[in-house]
Protein backbone atom coordinates (compact mmCIF):
# COMPACT_ATOMS: atom_id res chain seq x y z
CA UNK A 1 0.00 0.00 0.00
CA UNK A 2 1.49 3.33 -1.02
CA UNK A 3 2.53 6.24 1.72
CA UNK A 4 -0.23 9.00 1.49
CA UNK A 5 1.36 12.03 1.06
CA UNK A 6 0.77 15.04 3.15
CA UNK A 7 -1.04 17.95 1.42
CA UNK A 8 1.48 20.71 -0.20
CA UNK A 9 2.00 23.53 2.16
CA UNK A 10 0.31 25.88 -0.33
CA UNK A 11 -2.20 23.97 -0.65
CA UNK A 12 -3.05 24.15 2.85
CA UNK A 13 -2.34 27.94 3.28
CA UNK A 14 -5.24 28.23 0.20
CA UNK A 15 -7.66 26.05 2.41
CA UNK A 16 -7.00 28.34 5.54
CA UNK A 17 -7.82 31.33 3.74
CA UNK A 18 -10.56 30.36 1.52
CA UNK A 19 -12.38 29.19 5.48
CA UNK A 20 -11.37 32.97 6.42
CA UNK A 21 -8.43 32.41 8.53
CA UNK A 22 -5.01 33.86 7.82
CA UNK A 23 -2.20 31.40 8.94
CA UNK A 24 1.45 31.17 8.78
CA UNK A 25 3.59 28.35 9.61
CA UNK A 26 5.81 28.35 12.42
CA UNK A 27 8.66 26.27 12.97
CA UNK A 28 8.69 24.20 16.64
CA UNK A 29 12.73 23.84 16.17
CA UNK A 30 14.10 27.44 15.89
CA UNK A 31 10.37 29.00 16.82
CA UNK A 32 10.50 31.58 13.58
CA UNK A 33 7.21 32.46 11.70
CA UNK A 34 7.86 31.54 7.52
CA UNK A 35 6.16 32.74 4.59
CA UNK A 36 5.53 31.73 1.91
CA UNK A 37 4.34 27.98 3.13
CA UNK A 38 7.36 25.40 2.73
CA UNK A 39 8.10 21.78 3.49
CA UNK A 40 11.43 23.16 5.72
CA UNK A 41 12.28 25.77 7.95
CA UNK A 42 14.82 27.84 5.59
CA UNK A 43 16.24 28.57 8.81
CA UNK A 44 17.21 25.57 10.37
CA UNK A 45 15.86 22.82 7.91
CA UNK A 46 13.57 21.06 10.04
CA UNK A 47 10.35 19.63 9.18
CA UNK A 48 8.39 20.51 12.78
CA UNK A 49 6.30 22.69 11.05
CA UNK A 50 3.39 23.71 12.28
CA UNK A 51 -0.05 26.41 11.46
CA UNK A 52 -0.64 28.59 13.39
CA UNK A 53 -3.17 31.76 13.56
CA UNK A 54 -1.69 35.44 12.01
CA UNK A 55 -2.34 38.51 13.84
CA UNK A 56 -2.83 40.05 10.64
CA UNK A 57 -1.14 42.94 12.12
CA UNK A 58 1.95 44.48 10.14
CA UNK A 59 4.56 47.74 8.87
CA UNK A 60 4.74 48.53 5.64
CA UNK A 61 8.66 47.33 4.73
CA UNK A 62 8.93 48.68 1.54
CA UNK A 63 6.34 49.84 -1.96
CA UNK A 64 6.10 50.70 -4.87
CA UNK A 65 3.34 52.12 -7.06
CA UNK A 66 2.56 50.50 -10.39
CA UNK A 67 0.67 53.06 -12.97
CA UNK A 68 -2.10 51.73 -14.93
CA UNK A 69 -4.45 53.90 -16.95
CA UNK A 70 -7.83 54.31 -15.43
CA UNK A 71 -9.93 52.31 -17.98
CA UNK A 72 -7.30 49.41 -17.23
CA UNK A 73 -8.23 50.11 -13.55
CA UNK A 74 -5.84 52.71 -12.09
CA UNK A 75 -2.60 53.03 -9.82
CA UNK A 76 -2.29 50.13 -7.35
CA UNK A 77 0.70 49.41 -5.06
CA UNK A 78 2.61 46.62 -4.30
CA UNK A 79 4.27 46.32 -1.00
CA UNK A 80 6.59 44.22 1.01
CA UNK A 81 4.38 43.85 4.81
CA UNK A 82 6.29 43.15 7.74
CA UNK A 83 4.19 41.04 9.73
CA UNK A 84 4.22 41.27 13.30
CA UNK A 85 5.33 37.92 13.92
CA UNK A 86 8.40 38.67 11.98
CA UNK A 87 7.42 36.80 9.12
CA UNK A 88 7.16 39.26 5.22
CA UNK A 89 4.99 39.16 2.31
CA UNK A 90 4.31 40.29 -0.91
CA UNK A 91 0.84 42.06 -1.19
CA UNK A 92 -1.55 45.51 -1.78
CA UNK A 93 -2.19 48.27 0.45
CA UNK A 94 -6.38 48.58 0.00
CA UNK A 95 -8.30 51.53 0.64
CA UNK A 96 -6.47 54.28 0.18
CA UNK A 97 -4.68 55.88 -2.76
CA UNK A 98 -1.75 54.41 -4.53
CA UNK A 99 0.80 56.82 -4.11
CA UNK A 100 -0.37 57.21 -0.16
CA UNK A 101 1.04 53.67 0.90
CA UNK A 102 4.28 55.07 2.71
CA UNK A 103 7.42 52.36 4.69
CA UNK A 104 5.96 52.11 8.60
CA UNK A 105 2.81 52.94 7.61
CA UNK A 106 0.40 49.79 10.28
CA UNK A 107 -1.15 47.61 8.22
CA UNK A 108 -4.26 45.13 9.04
CA UNK A 109 -4.65 41.88 7.13
CA UNK A 110 -8.04 40.72 5.26
CA UNK A 111 -8.68 38.38 3.34
CA UNK A 112 -9.86 38.96 -0.25
CA UNK A 113 -10.44 37.70 -3.55
CA UNK A 114 -9.10 37.74 -7.16
CA UNK A 115 -10.04 36.06 -9.98
CA UNK A 116 -11.66 33.64 -7.77
CA UNK A 117 -8.60 32.91 -5.22
CA UNK A 118 -8.64 33.87 -1.74
CA UNK A 119 -5.73 36.09 -0.88
CA UNK A 120 -4.36 38.24 1.95
CA UNK A 121 -4.82 42.05 1.82
CA UNK A 122 -3.74 44.63 3.49
CA UNK A 123 -5.95 48.20 4.88
CA UNK A 124 -3.93 50.94 6.80
CA UNK A 125 -4.43 50.22 10.21
CA UNK A 126 -6.38 53.22 12.53
CA UNK A 127 -3.66 53.52 15.43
Amino acid sequence: MPATLPPAPGAEYEKYLKSGEFRLQSCSACGKQIFYPRTLCPYCGSVALEWRAASGRGIVYSTTTVRQKPERGGDYNISVIELAEGARMLSRVEGIPAADVRIGMPVEAVIGEANGAALVLFHRAEH
